[in-house]
């Protein structure tokens, strides 16, 4: 995550005390509110701004000193009732996020180590925290309170939760804040936003939200927007009592706590129930998809082959027939070479976003005709890599009546080869990942093969996605 403001608001002192009546519990009696006065309360940005300073001075962590008895307001908009939060608590500044103003809708994360913390306080319901010696810093990615020290986040303990997570008598309706994709930002982060015009990736329909083998602590499918062809990951926990449930077939609207996954790699949006999913709509957005299924046999000659060794660095893709097409924004498909973690395999294609400015960035790589009648076996592969693709897409398509322009690449009938395998977020970055050996051999006529990219600049979309050793062969 990155820091998100630069500027330090200073902290004020506050000292209070607080009736725990019967229960042992910080909550005012029946009817009856809590007062803080307006100038001993801290806000959020403030908070935001204090960890700011902090990394700015190579601290991990900001660190409220114990006289300083500061305090929060919030609402909870997060909820453990089914399972799908643990331990947590997920607080926003406001109740309506379709009226920003000039101060903006902000959330922390606050880390308690209790479980059923929605049985005190329920999704939408009115908490002061209590800072003073509490800890702000980064856990999974987004800003959180806990406590610690030597530069560690630690949780909150039960004994103690009660006195720092006050809970007042109101229960506030929560509104999300309904944003497309593409203008959700780091600030976002926390907070409950709703998406609307959603599906479930098709090749995922099959599945549960996180009752597959597969799914270890979470499970992870692709929530696809049909306006910008982006798309996020849908994180459902394995101990989310919905986890054995179909994921929803149709389409629609979406409510959830946007966020990031566990190791901090890319976004994801967590629901607190299968009510926050409103997918009625049978009108599905799935582009063509086209399948011959894997071939078994590799064939030993070829028809087409690049490995990029013949490109220039950090230039366009050109040459040995390919199209670079830039159908949106300002970046297409380059030539690189890199070392390290995330090594190329010698030189490679490579399609970024990341600091393009733009809003859209739609790149396409297409491949010269291919002609599928004068011989038999045909077969597909390619190796695919990304860095931290942040949300953004990659996909394999083919097209038989796109007549090569520039300016029809929008108008041909382009279907995805829905066999190929193209590295997940979910993947390691680090590693190079097979296609697959992709049959072709029940398609004829002549075909162009494309790998399109979709992001954006916006730095949640901004993904880079790399490609090489792109083949195809037959057998004679």
């Amino acid at each position: 995550m990155n820091t998100k403001f630069i500027a330090m608001l200073l902290l004020v002192v506050f000292s209070s005390c607080v009736d725990d009546g019967d229960y042992d519990i910080p909550i005012p009696k029946e009817g009856q509110d809590i007062t803080i006065p307006t100038n001993q309360l801290t806000t959020f940005k403030a908070l935001y701004g204090k960890y700011a300073q902090a990394v700015a001075n190579d601290k991990l962590i900001a660190i409220i000193d114990e006289d300083e008895e500061l305090y929060i307001e919030g609402y909870v908009v997060s909820s453990d009732q089914a399972g799908n939060f643990f331990e947590e608590l997920i607080i926003q500044n406001k109740v309506d996020g379709s009226n920003p103003d000039d101060d903006p809708r902000l959330g922390i994360r606050l880390d308690i180590n209790v479980g059923s913390l929605s049985d005190t306080y329920e999704f939408g319901r009115k908490i002061y925290v209590k800072l003073s010696g509490l800890t702000i810093g980064e856990s999974n990615g987004v800003l959180t309170i806990a406590k610690g020290e030597d530069q560690s986040l630690e949780q909150i303990q039960e004994f103690e939760y009660r006195t720092i997570v006050i809970r007042t008598p109101e229960v506030a309706t929560i509104t999300p804040k309904i944003a497309s994709l593409i203008e959700l930002t780091d600030a976002d982060e926390n907070t409950l936003i709703q998406l609307d015009n959603m599906q479930i990736k098709n090749s995922e329909l099959a599945l549960t939200y996180a009752g597959e083998g597969i799914d270890e602590f979470d499970g992870f499918r692709t929530l696809e927007s049909c306006d910008t062809n982006l798309s996020i990951l849908l994180q459902t926990s394995t101990f989310a009592d919905f986890k054995s449930l179909q994921v929803p077939q149709k389409k629609g609207s979406i409510t959830g706590v946007f966020t990031r996954d566990f190791g901090d790699d890319f976004n994801v949006l967590v629901i607190n129930s299968v009510t926050d999913v409103d997918f009625t709509d049978d009108n599905r957005c799935d582009p063509m998809q086209f399948s011959c299924g894997l071939a078994d046999t590799v064939g030993m000659a070829n028809l087409f082959y690049d490995n990029f060794q013949s490109q220039t660095n950090n230039r366009l893709i050109t040459g040995n027939g390919w199209t670079n097409y830039i159908e949106a924004g300002s970046e297409g498909w380059e030539a690189y070479t890199a070392t390290g973690t995330n090594a190329s395999l010698d030189r490679s294609a490579r399609m970024q976003s990341a600091s393009s400015g733009d809003v859209s960035n739609v790149a396409w790589l297409i491949s010269p005709p291919i002609n599928l009648d004068v011989q038999d076996g045909e077969t597909l592969r390619f190796k695919t890599s990304n860095s931290f693709a942040d949300s953004s897409d990659m996909q394999v398509l083919y097209a038989s009546n796109w007549d090569g322009t520039e300016a029809n690449v929008s108008n041909a009938t382009w279907s995805i080869l829905s066999d190929a395998y193209i590295v997940k977020d979910t993947d390691y970055f680090g590693s190079w990942f097979n296609s697959g050996n992709v049959d072709l051999s029940c398609l004829t006529g002549t075909i162009h093969i494309a790998f399109k990219y979709i992001g954006s600049g916006n730095p949640t979309f901004d993904g880079t996605y790399e490609l090489d050793e792109v083949r195809i062969d037959y057998v004679p």
